[in-house]
């Protein structure tokens, strides 16, 4: 198998995200891709934008995903429900690439056929003027932090809005690269973090260097580079949150591998656990051309690790821990 060089990869996809003068980055046009075909709602803010309903229990089979609606619901004084309604804009540029990522590869390259560079206070904008406003604005992609500028400056631009009491702003991350610190000056990280209405999810892409690289198609080392990235995050200050996803080619072992995953979550934080969401994997328009028989095997095993980390976390913690709200998990930093 010939791996991502994600180092490499991420340079070239950050250079061509960003505008030559700087102050426009490369967002998705989704409108005429396979992933509209899965919306619930027509894309919105020009064809640019995509209204997510997040909900609490999609799957009977599967653990409850409280993201981002319990955060969300906190930061803004309101009850939790079981659906949430988020604005979300996608970054056309990913370094890795997820087999059963449901957005089209040609929106994940930076590629300006397929998107169209806008300032942050062109999105704000557009997303203001959307005849039924979300509260929540999900800054998405690809992989977000190749340009870890641009949650920094929607905050700015929500702000200059006189919206910033009003509108959640909640990030992804896939934990790839370091660009957060190489970027990002002291106080802009200062400001983000102590920003009272954000959150970020990082999300783990598996539970050791085989699955890892088995959904990243990235080299099995840069597995260990997810826990070291999670851990610089949460020394900042972050309200931070995790997914996981648990394809891979069936195997035996399945205890140990779950319960070394495990470890190394608590390694970075003992409650860190219950602040981690496993992702159930499905096929969306995007995926079907990909979807070998390897991976359909994988979505059938996922249940299987799926059922080892349920028991890993009924072992480790109380019941009166695990009924706990999820944000109501403590993650200060020891």
């Amino acid at each position: 198998m010939a791996f991502i060089d994600t180092d490499r990869f991420s340079a070239s996809l950050r250079q061509r995200s960003i505008a030559a003068n700087g102050d426009r980055l490369l967002i998705a046009r989704l409108a005429g891709s396979q992933q509209e075909n899965d919306l619930s709602e027509p894309v919105n803010c020009r064809g640019f934008g995509r209204v997510r309903h997040f909900r609490m229990q999609q799957y009977e089979d599967w653990s409850a995903d409280p993201l981002p609606i319990v955060p969300a619901a906190r930061a803004l004084g309101q009850p939790v429900t079981a659906t949430l309604r988020a604005q979300v804009f996608q970054l056309a540029a990913c370094n890795w690439r997820c087999w059963y990522c449901f957005v089209d590869f040609n929106r994940l390259a930076a590629d300006p056929n397929f998107g169209e560079y806008l300032s942050p206070n062109e999105l704000v904008e557009m997303f203001v003027n959307e005849p039924q406003r979300a509260s929540v604005l999900d800054l998405s992609g690809g992989q977000p932090d190749l340009v870890p500028e641009w949650t920094f400056w929607m905050m700015k631009a929500v702000e200059r809005q006189g919206l910033h009491n009003e509108i959640f702003v909640w990030s992804d991350d896939n934990l790839s690269n370091d660009y957060f610190w190489e970027y990002l000056l002291p106080e802009q990280r200062a400001y983000m973090a102590a920003y009272p209405k954000y959150a970020r999810v990082a999300c783990f892409k598996g539970y050791d260097p085989t699955s890892f690289s088995f959904n990243t198609l990235a080299p099995p080392a840069l597995f260990e580079r997810q826990f070291q990235l999670y851990k610089r995050l949460l020394n900042e200050g972050f309200d931070m949150y995790a997914y996981v996803t648990f394809t891979n080619a069936p195997h035996g072992n399945v205890r140990d591998h779950v319960a070394s995953f495990v470890d190394a979550l608590q390694g970075i934080h003992p409650n860190l656990p219950l602040r981690t969401v496993p992702l159930k994997i499905a096929v969306f328009q995007a995926t079907g051309s990909r979807v070998t028989p390897v991976h359909r095997d994988a979505l059938v095993f996922q249940h299987t690790i799926h059922e080892e980390w349920s028991e890993q976390i009924e072992k480790r913690y109380s019941a009166a821990e695990r009924s706990l709200s999820i944000s109501e998990v403590s993650m200060r930093t020891l």
